[in-house]
């Protein structure tokens, strides 16, 4: 963290699961997930967990199609291929969708995550929301049994069997497909708009009075220039923070870390690796849920290496 160059930040990209089991093993100081904890998982936590907001991304369409550098696709289409029930890439729905676009005879490959991952529950959530019969069939959650495709382990996994096979599709953090500047497909809104996911229609998503607890969804958002798989994303931490071994030092210098991170400088390192930036009132909430971390009942001062 520049602002305190003796301070190291160990991160593992595990997925959200592995995150949240961490947590709840007191053997990380926070966890991070791109969906916030359900009732069942907040009852198996060990002790109350706040959700701190750091900024906002989205979960997008990425292909593998020589010569197609624009497409549009629905989520009912996107079930329909998750399913097994589209199989071609020159269907005649996606043709229809794609009038002016030379779609091949090729086989679609559906590429899923194998891990549990935030990502998939936002991606199966939004397709629960609009279509029937995967919210029947599929539901929504970290981990699913998959009808059809291949599996891969995170973002870097399922990008690179997109990137390496030619026909496949597959859901990914649109941050990563931003950096790596994959083809991504325009997804059709519930204004019945076809939207690229930029900073801008991600933040568009975020148009809506916020709960104070930031537990919040936009997904499917009815401004009409929203990204429909649009997300917050979460670091997890105990809003009690004396527990095991852990010292009040250790806490504060959490809650600095939070603090920097919904800070303007720490928002714009976000907008810099093509994250949305949070909005006035998602930073207003966040920073009244890190104010009510505490140790030992009393709130935690960061700034001052003491309580009060």
């Amino acid at each position: 963290m520049s602002t305190n160059p003796g301070t190291t930040v160990n991160y593992g990209a595990i997925g959200s699961g592995g995150g949240i089991r961490s947590l709840r093993d007191h053997s990380v100081d926070f966890g991070a997930s791109d969906a916030f904890l359900n009732e069942r998982e907040i009852e198996s936590m060990r002790s109350e967990v706040v959700h701190v907001a750091t900024c906002m991304g989205g979960v997008v369409m990425v292909y593998n199609l020589e010569g197609v550098d624009s497409l549009r696709l629905t989520g009912q289409l996107v079930s329909d291929i998750y399913l097994g029930k589209i199989k071609k890439w020159n269907d005649l729905m996606l043709q229809a969708l794609n009038p002016t676009v030379a779609l091949p005879d090729l086989e679609i490959t559906p590429v899923y995550r194998s891990d549990g991952s935030g990502t998939t529950y936002n991606f199966s959530e939004y397709l629960s929301r609009v279509s029937p019969e995967w919210s029947q069939v599929m539901g929504k959650g970290k981990s699913l049994k998959w009808p059809a495709g291949i599996a891969a382990k995170g973002n870097p996994g399922v990008a690179g069997i997109v990137q390496q096979t030619e026909g496949a599709m597959g859901y990914i953090g649109s941050e990563y497909a931003l950096s790596l500047r994959l083809a991504m497909a325009k997804m059709k809104n519930k204004a019945g708009n076809f939207v690229d996911a930029t900073l801008e229609t991600i933040s568009a998503a975020a148009n809506v009075e916020l709960p104070d607890d930031m537990r919040a969804t936009i997904i499917d958002s009815e401004d009409p220039d929203a990204y429909p798989i649009s997300i917050f994303t979460w670091i997890l931490v105990y809003k009690d923070q004396q527990y095991g071994t852990r010292s009040l030092e250790e806490a504060q210098e959490l809650v600095r870390l939070l603090e920097y991170i919904i800070s303007p400088p720490g928002q714009a390192v976000a907008a810099k690796i093509n994250y949305a930036p949070l909005s006035e009132q998602a930073v207003g909430k966040t920073r009244r849920l890190i104010e009510s971390m505490h140790y030992a009942g009393k709130a935690i001062i960061s700034t001052t290496g003491s309580v009060e």
